[in-house]
């Protein structure tokens, strides 16, 4: 593809997005990314919720975190780009480890992930011996080392039911535990995060922790109520990091691009998605015919350290290595392949 081609699809993908002056120069430098991406043999991951720009410009594959790092698996490419934020490139060299994985961004962190630690898992498992941990895939490798098994908002529910435990800790969304709790029929606790404290004789068949996403904790049941006075036929499709009033006023709650296929598949007027906000950007630029409402302002700070510029000086000086302590990622990826095994 010449320069101009290139050019000219980005342009009438993101017409309605983004203005022309800034498309011709973010597509000047994915240009140069995509150069440097074939010098240095790499596989350039994009994450659902990148912006559109980047988004629809550099990457070799599209999607959800895990199935990002499992295609990058796959490839005989040398290194790895994820444009997505730390635990999702950590996940990547667990599944790679003799792959080069570059982070664009110093940081890039997570909310959620921050919310819990390895010796907080190690507390808990004190605290209830014996009873096997799920941890979502949204956390850091020294986490996912002390579970038992890992899981994503898509097969959240069959990771717990394939334990066929009577208990089981789940960690450490909130909101996704909750919503895990009810589809699988079980009544959820929140242990005080003041080890020793809580009575033995509490009645649980899940261990729940207080962590949230600050994007997905902001969308609530009264947002769809006004939208839905508006637009009565619209279709609202939340993640299931979103509470679970707020999952159960909805019409449809999977993973990123579980939504993103259910939208594709549909036929309905309109779509209110409740998530972070760029993914519904590339929807619309990669689906044009649908009516996307744009109520959705909420763009989650960490995916916006990752640019397009820190893209191309990541590639050009390698720079943001992520580095996993060996023990660490053999248990982590003990625990991931133990999810993946399930599907």
């Amino acid at each position: 593809m010449t320069k101009e081609k290139f050019y000219s699809t980005l342009e009438k993908k993101l017409e309605k997005l983004v203005p022309h002056v800034e498309i011709k120069y973010k597509a000047e430098i994915a240009w140069e990314i995509n150069e440097w991406k074939r010098e240095r043999n790499a596989v350039i991951l994009g994450h659902n919720y990148m912006e559109p720009a980047l988004y629809h410009s550099i990457p070799d594959f599209v999607g959800d975190s895990l199935e990002l790092s499992r295609k990058a698996a796959e490839t005989e490419k040398d290194v790895i780009v994820f444009c997505g934020v730390r635990f999702m490139a950590e996940t990547a060299k667990i599944l790679s480890p003799d792959k080069t994985v570059l982070l664009p961004a110093k940081k890039a962190g997570c909310s959620l992930a921050e919310s819990i630690t390895a010796q907080d898992v190690r507390n808990l498992k004190e605290q209830f011996p014996g009873v096997p941990v799920v941890t979502y895939i949204n956390t850091y490798a020294d986490v996912k080392a002390e579970c038992d098994i890992c899981c994503t908002s898509g097969n959240a529910a069959a990771v717990v039911e394939s334990l066929g435990a009577e208990t089981i800790i789940f960690l450490p969304d909130e909101y996704l535990a909750g919503n895990v709790a009810r589809d699988t029929g079980k009544h959820i606790i929140f242990p005080s995060r003041k080890f020793g404290q809580d009575s033995p004789d509490l009645d649980y068949q899940m261990i729940g922790w207080h962590g949230k996403c600050e994007v997905h904790e902001k969308f609530t049941v009264e947002d769809i109520e006004n939208v839905r006075k508006q637009f009565p036929a619209v279709l609202v499709l939340a993640h299931p990091e979103c509470s679970p009033e707020v999952v159960d006023a909805s019409d449809f709650s999977a993973s990123t691009t579980a939504m993103i296929r259910h939208i594709e598949n549909s036929k309905a007027d309109q779509y209110l998605l409740l998530t972070e906000c760029s993914m519904g950007d590339n929807i619309i630029a990669a689906n044009p015919d649908k009516e996307m409402l744009r109520m959705c302002s909420v763009r989650c700070p960490h995916m916006n350290e990752i640019t397009l510029e820190d893209t191309l000086a990541c590639l050009k000086n390698m720079q943001y290595e992520i580095e996993v302590q060996e023990d660490i990622r053999v248990r982590a990826a003990k625990s991931v392949e133990r999810m993946i095994a399930i599907g």
